[in-house]
Parts: C-alpha cells; sequence; structure tokens
C-alpha cells in the first residue's frame, strides 16, 4: 500500500519543536522574507541616509517592491510603480533591489517607513518590514532674557528658550564664562547664592540675589546634533539707598506742608474772597424795572429811553 505524502508545511507543523529548529530553512523554501541592517537609523539634518531593506528568501526574480511613509497616523507612497513619489521625489533612490537613499534629509522625514516586497511565485508572497528614521536637528542661538538691575535681596528669574533643535535640546548656564550647578546648595563654590537652575525649560531662578550674583549671564542648548548660546548680557545687583529712600520722603511731605500753608495764608489775606466779590459785581439785575437805559459815548453816562409801561 502505497503512503501518501503529506505537504512539507504541514509535516512541519506536526514535528516537535527540536526538529522544527532543525528543519527551519527547509520549510520555509518558497517564502519571501525581508531583514534590515538597521531598523532604527539616526542621522543629523542635511545629511544622507541608507534605508535597509534585504530579501533574504524568495523564488521570484522579479518582486514587486513599494515603500511607504507612516507620519501623523497618514500613510502616502514612497516607491510605487517603479518610481519615488511624494515629498522625496528627485532626492531619493531605490539602492539594489529594495533599499532606500535619502539625500539632504529634513526634519520632516522623521517618520516610519515601511518596505513592502510581494513575490508572486513564493509560497508566501508578501512580507514587510518597517523602520524608524530619527533626524536630528542642531539647535539654533536660544532667546535670552536677563534682568539688567536687581536690587539686594529680591527674586530674579533668567530665561532661556530654543525651539528648533531636535530632540529637544536641555539648557545650561553661565556666568561669567563659569557653569552654574541645577542647585547652588550643591556646590560650595555658590554657597553665596541661592538659585536653582531647570535644564528642560531653560529658567535659572534666584531666590535672594546678592551681591556677588552681579556677573555676565549667557546660556547654551545643547542636543545630540550640536549645541549653541546666546550673548552675553549683564545683571547688576545693587545696594538700596534706604537713606535717599527716607529722605525723598521727607522732602515730598516737606512740600505738602508748603502748599497747605500757602492755600491757608491765602484764604486769611482774603485773596479767594476778593475775587468772588468782584464777580458778583458783574452780575446783571434780576429784575428787569421797565426801563430800557443806553449809554452813548457822548454823555459817558446812562440816559433814559421812553418807553411805554403798563
Amino acid at each position: 500500500m502505497a503512503l501518501r505524502r503529506r505537504p512539507a508545511v504541514r509535516l512541519c507543523a506536526r514535528l516537535p519543536d527540536f526538529f522544527l529548529v532543525l528543519l527551519f530553512k527547509g520549510c520555509l523554501i518558497g517564502a519571501v522574507n525581508l531583514k534590515s541592517s538597521n531598523r532604527t537609523p539616526v542621522v543629523q539634518e542635511f545629511e544622507s541616509v541608507e534605508l535597509s531593506c534585504i530579501i533574504t528568501d524568495s523564488q521570484t526574480s522579479d518582486p514587486r517592491i513599494e515603500w511607504k511613509k507612516i507620519q501623523d497616523d497618514q500613510t502616502t507612497y514612497v516607491f510605487f510603480d517603479n518610481r519615488i513619489q511624494g515629498d522625496l521625489a528627485g532626492r531619493a533612490e531605490l539602492l539594489g533591489k529594495t533599499s532606500l537613499r535619502i539625500w539632504n534629509v529634513t526634519r520632516t522625514d522623521s517618520a516610519l517607513y515601511r518596505c513592502e516586497v510581494v513575490a508572486r511565485n513564493d509560497r508566501k508572497e508578501i512580507d514587510e518590514i518597517v523602520i524608524e528614521l530619527t533626524v536630528q536637528v542642531k539647535p539654533v542661538p536660544p532667546v535670552c532674557r536677563v534682568p539688567k538691575a536687581v536690587p539686594v535681596g529680591k527674586t530674579a528669574t533668567l530665561h532661556c528658550q530654543e525651539s528648533e533643535g531636535y530632540p529637544r535640546p536641555y539648557y545650561s548656564w553661565y556666568r561669567n564664562d563659569v557653569p552654574l550647578p541645577t542647585d547652588s546648595r550643591a556646590n560650595p563654590r555658590f554657597r553665596n547664592s541661592s538659585f536653582l537652575l531647570n535644564s528642560e525649560t531653560g529658567t535659572l531662578v534666584f531666590n535672594a540675589v546678592h551681591k556677588e550674583d552681579s556677573g555676565q549671564y549667557y546660556c547654551i542648548a545643547s542636543n545630540d546634533a550640536g549645541s549653541a548660546r546666546c550673548e552675553e548680557q549683564e545683571m547688576e545687583v545693587y545696594d538700596l539707598n534706604i537713606g535717599g529712600i527716607i529722605g525723598g520722603i521727607l522732602v515730598v511731605l516737606a512740600v505738602l506742608v508748603l502748599i497747605t500753608v500757602g492755600i491757608c495764608c491765602a484764604y486769611r489775606r482774603g485773596y479767594f474772597i476778593n475775587n468772588k466779590q468782584n464777580g458778583e459785581n458783574y452780575k446783571s439785575p434780576g429784575k428787569s424795572d421797565g426801563v430800557n437805559y443806553i449809554r452813548t459815548d457822548e454823555e459817558g453816562d446812562f440816559r433814559h429811553k421812553s418807553s411805554f409801561v403798563i
């Protein structure tokens, strides 16, 4: 009685794990398989990068190759119908059969890229591999804000911000070219200061400034792609002139007292009363007596004008 031949795939499925390991390659004959030499490439902006996608097993001599870009939950074609498409047109090419090279990468190229291969003559016709591309961007000179003058004992906040770098940069502050720690209490050199530095936000906060905190300040923003600094800015810490403040207050009070005395003296001497009376002399009569009076230039006095009186 002739034995019935079973398909190779079913036979492999029924073998113990040990034999599956030994016969793994034999069971996958006729199945397309992909691999990559680097699934997480990292490159700096404006450089070139290769997205590796290699066919390891296939019986199809001319498989169909597709590359897709996945970014912000949207999928677009990069290589389709044997040509580069989308925003990579003109600055990308296919290497070998399946790998992809991108020139002059920009920060918008950071995304997931999926290599898909369809081999019609293989038992397993389709395979794909996903590559995550990260484009690093060097920081630009940050924007720094430093108060010019702060009185002793008051709070002061210095700001440093940079928005172009990727990955997000971290910040460090310098005073007179000396790096400042994140906490002044952690370094005996700054025991006369009282500040906290947040390296993620770039803020440097003094709880109470001292004379020793005066100096030239600048900030550096850094990431894996490089660093950049802002221009030096001077912060002056000055003492409050208590005597001068008290003297100024006394001068203002003295001026107010003199003004008040002057007004009182003017009232007592009748300056405001005389002006009121003089104003009343020019008021017109409240009630008409029925007779009109006119004055002529020749007479220099009023004369009667006849009128009927009822």
